[in-house]
């Protein structure tokens, strides 16, 4: 019943020590722990050669709901059209020619090939989803609902299950049957999100049943009918995992506790949805997040074996992977956040993948900051000449913005971490202004690491700004000009709290600030750092704070004890 009948590893095995193949598995797993702080986890459940399959997996389906999802209305149908083409040529046509697919799409193909998996099944799934993006769902009855359930991630779980190693002939509408409960909590997670769309992806005869209709629910979310509206959908969920449960025992042992896990957490996700949805649509999601902010770095090296190049010296002041903090920890950092277009274009991705990869870099950040006791983080995440980019570039980001800021201020709330918008407001549209500020207001009795955001943010403009709100100051007789200090003039910062920077980071490589926090960063020690900002982790913080705890700190008089 396996599809696979190898004894090792079969991630590069058709092709030889293929590095570039080990690199689009690699790329697969960061776009996975990127996106998803849950399910990462329970893929370490599973033998090491079977997790990159999992990571490709899911990266595959994680990619092709952005396509879904995002860029101009008129443009996601075409773009998963073409997705869908290259995608079924590469496994169709035999070839002896270089792959030319993207990551995620040369990871899939291989692990179709490798595990002999059904083509047709993953043409169902690719077809379900070109055809949900070009046209309203409208389900009649639960059994249409049940059909783009299985048509979805039902087609890629009934995929896994050969990864996983079947022994009985019931095991992929095993793993279907949990793959539907796993999109149907989708649904109804996003209830509010797809209702403010004008989708809805319930079924109309258990909408008329309690007197609901699709225009209408957005309005009546939180009321009894509504309640009962969902009851009936976790009821009906509940049957399918009941069904699906037996698919423990119809898997390889060495799948088991990863499918045990599977099983619990979707449990606990319908037991989630019976509450929903109650809160308010921006509310941070109820999923359990992990003590860390980001996820494990670690890989087999036998799994993904991926040439990283020559390492760079590091001081021994630290190991990277040392518990111990440093000599002398700065107080605040901040980081210029540089390489994400470019990390996705080396890798042929979509710019937006960039800066999904990014965002998990700023969790391991935060993560490592509060490890080594540093109390404030500032990042830069948008400036003043950022709006200059493309307006689609403009657009897709601060929809990524929207989106992501409640589970964004989730993760970090749950760490004890505290939130601080730093920028201009004005320009920000309502919506993701009105989450931001919901998202400092929820952070701010923390009293963890204070995680700082310049957005929309330039200092020029800020000193600018200054200037405009001092000059009425002393027009109205309040201010004195003449009688101006330093701390006078922070006073009118964007945020007079916030302390001078100790250590700026930059990376990718480029050797300048950017005009990026001028007052705050008069005296602080600068590190240049050639990685990525996607692939920023704790031992590139570790090695900047080595640095500044080797520096000779006299801001311009006499070296301190502490700095001699």
């Amino acid at each position: 019943m396996s599809g696979y009948m190898g004894t090792g590893p079969r991630l590069v095995a058709e092709r030889g020590a293929d590095t570039g193949l080990a690199r689009a598995f690699e790329v697969c797993r960061r776009i996975h722990t990127g996106a998803d702080h849950f399910s990462p986890q329970i893929v370490e459940l599973l033998p090491a050669h079977k997790r990159p399959y999992a990571h490709a997996l899911a990266a595959f389906g994680i990619w092709a709901d952005r396509l879904a999802d995002e860029g101009e209305v008129c443009e996601r149908g075409p773009a998963l059209a073409r997705f869908r083409a290259d995608t079924l040529t590469e496994l169709t046509e035999l070839t002896d020619e270089p792959v030319r697919l993207p990551p995620v799409q040369r990871a899939m193909a291989h692990m179709v090939r490798a595990w002999d998996m059904p083509v047709p099944v993953l043409e169902k799934f690719l077809t379900t989803l070109e055809q949900d993006s070009r046209r309203p769902p409208d389900f009649s009855g639960f059994a249409d609902l049940r059909g783009y359930l299985r048509g979805m991630s039902g087609t890629l779980a009934e995929l896994f299950g050969t990864v996983l190693e079947p022994v009985r002939e019931d095991t992929p509408e095993l793993m279907s049957l949990l793959g539907e409960v796993l999109q149907y909590i989708d649904i109804l997670n996003d209830l509010p999100e797809d209702l403010e769309q004008g989708r809805c992806y319930l079924p109309r005869q258990d909408l008329e049943r309690f007197g609901l209709d699709a225009d209408g629910l957005n309005g009546a979310l939180g009321t009894g009918a509504c309640r009962e509206l969902i009851a009936l959908q976790v009821r009906r969920a509940r049957g399918l995992l009941d069904r699906g449960q037996a698919v423990v025992d119809a898997a390889h042992p060495s799948s088991r506790p990863f499918l045990a896990s599977m099983l619990a957490g979707l449990r606990t996700g319908l037991d989630e949805c019976e509450y929903l949805p109650a809160d308010r649509p921006d509310a941070p999601p109820r999923t359990a997040v992990p003590a860390r902010l980001s996820q494990t770095r670690e890989t087999p090296a036998e799994v993904l074996p991926v040439d990283s190049g020559p390492r760079q010296r590091r001081s021994p002041l630290l190991s990277p992977d040392s518990e111990d903090p440093p000599a002398a920890v700065p107080e605040h950092v901040a980081v210029i956040m540089d390489g994400n277009r470019r990390w996705a274009r080396a890798l042929g991705l979509a710019t937006v993948e960039g800066h999904s990869a990014g965002e998990e870099a700023m969790y391991r950040l935060v993560d490592a900051a509060g490890d080594l006791g540093i109390k404030y983080v500032t990042t830069f995440a948008f400036s003043t000449e950022n709006w200059s980019r493309s307006p689609e570039e403009v657009s897709s980001l601060f929809r990524m913005f929207t989106r992501r800021v409640p589970g964004i201020a989730g993760r970090l709330h749950d760490r004890g971490v505290r939130m601080r918008w730093y920028g201009r407001r004005s320009r920000v549209e309502a919506a993701l202004r009105e989450r931001l500020e919901w998202a400092e207001e929820l952070t701010s009795g923390n009293s963890g690491t204070t995680f700082t955001f310049c957005l929309d943010y330039g200092g020029r403009q800020e000193m600018v700004d200054v200037l405009k709100r001092m000059a009425a100051e002393a027009l109205s007789g309040r201010l004195d000009p003449t009688r101006m200090t330093e701390s006078d003039l922070a006073g009118y910062l964007y945020d007079p709290t916030l302390p001078d920077v100790d250590l700026l980071i930059r990376t990718a490589g480029e050797q300048r600030t950017s005009n990026f926090l001028p007052w705050h960063t008069a005296y602080a020690e600068i590190v240049f750092e050639d990685a990525l900002w996607p692939d920023f982790d704790r031992s590139h913080l570790v090695r900047a704070v080595n640095a500044y705890a080797e520096r000779r700190r006299s801001f311009g008089g006499t070296l301190s004890e502490k700095s001699a």
